[in-house]
């Protein structure tokens, strides 16, 4: 029977403008839903599993949009519930060269995830079913209420044998506090998770750790063991990304597991799309983990499957297991016929 994965988080309407335009530029905007939990599930369901998303949608034609749009993803409606008039969105302007992608976030407040409440999911329910259940950083930035039920829904999943899966994914424009008021609820889900995303940036500035180091890998290998031990996690993983001269863009993924790092070969190649590539990489990883691949070839498929959610247009991976493996094998053919 496919293993049950399950992801908490809003579904959000994503709002590009054309090609490399500015929204100053544009006068047309193509529209899409998705997530971090929406990205995750949706390629785990690629991988053979059974995904689910517990979120809240309005109950308008925006909302039953988005449910049909998960439907076509692969992703369960069964703790999917309906309320509320509002649907969180983000404008996307694609970066070209040293100009960055530019993402910017509305209506996220009021949206029907962000207002809801206990009674409107069925937390129980959703233990007994997750094997694993994804968290992500950028739903604990949303508000009290939101935080409470991702602690909440990550207790019960451990308590009912599932693992925790959590994303640090800090977005500065999303705590009006800063590093200072996110602190203490990343300490909070570090506490409860097995699996856990993040780098020594995360390390630093939103859990204050110091080191003396001065490379980036070198500060890595100080302080993940460091966060390891001080929360019980067993497994980190994570990414380091740089943008080169030519606009390739360089990868290199990392896990430490078992008080070992086991390093990805650095990856470099051309962007179409780069939202989404992080969540390939931790579905990658997830699915490894879940599959028990040893830790050599979980983080080389999780950082193909970045590099390969690079290549599509949209948020969500496509990638299936075969696609994954034959790109890591320097397999994947010209033209398919």
């Amino acid at each position: 029977m496919p293993k049950k994965v399950v992801a908490f988080g809003e579904v959000m309407m994503r709002l590009m403008a054309p090609g490399y335009e500015l929204l100053t530029q544009a006068n047309t905007l193509q529209y899409s839903f998705s997530g971090t939990g929406v990205n995750v599930v949706s390629a785990m369901t690629k991988f053979g599993y059974d995904g689910y998303l517990v979120t809240k949608l309005p109950s308008n034609p925006l909302g039953d949009a988005a449910v049909a749009s998960l439907q076509r993803l692969g992703i369960e409606r069964t703790f999917i519930s309906k309320g509320g008039n509002y649907i969180g969105m983000y404008f996307l302007e694609n970066g070209f060269g040293q100009r960055s992608s530019r993402v910017t976030y509305t209506n996220r407040l009021e949206s029907s995830f962000n207002t809801a409440d206990f009674s409107d999911y069925d937390l129980d329910l959703i233990a007994e079913t997750a094997d694993i259940i994804h968290f992500c950083g950028i739903t604990l930035a949303m508000t009290d209420q939101v935080r409470e039920n991702m602690k909440i829904l990550a207790q019960k999943v451990k308590e009912k044998g599932g693992l925790v899966c959590f994303d640090c994914n800090y977005r500065p424009s999303l705590w009006s506090g800063g590093y200072v008021q996110a602190k203490r609820h990343y300490e909070d889900l570090l506490s409860l998770a097995d699996i856990v995303m993040m780098n020594e940036q995360d390390a630093k500035f939103i859990l204050e750790m110091e080191t003396d180091k001065t490379s980036r890998e070198a500060q890595l290998k100080d302080l993940i063991p460091k966060v390891a031990k001080m929360f019980d996690i067993q497994t980190i993983a994570g990414t380091h990304r740089s943008i080169n001269g030519d606009n390739t863009h360089s990868l290199r993924g990392y896990i430490y597991k078992q008080n070992t790092f086991v390093f990805s070969k650095p990856l470099r190649f051309s962007v179409l799309d780069r939202i989404g590539a992080g969540d390939a990489f931790t579905s990658g990883v997830l699915h490894g983990e879940l599959a028990a691949f040893p830790e050599t070839k979980t983080v080389e498929f999780a950082a193909t499957a970045g590099m390969l959610a690079c290549t599509i247009v949209g948020d969500t991976p496509v990638a299936t297991e075969t696609e994954i493996l034959s790109a890591m094998a320097g397999t994947m053919e010209d033209i398919k016929r």
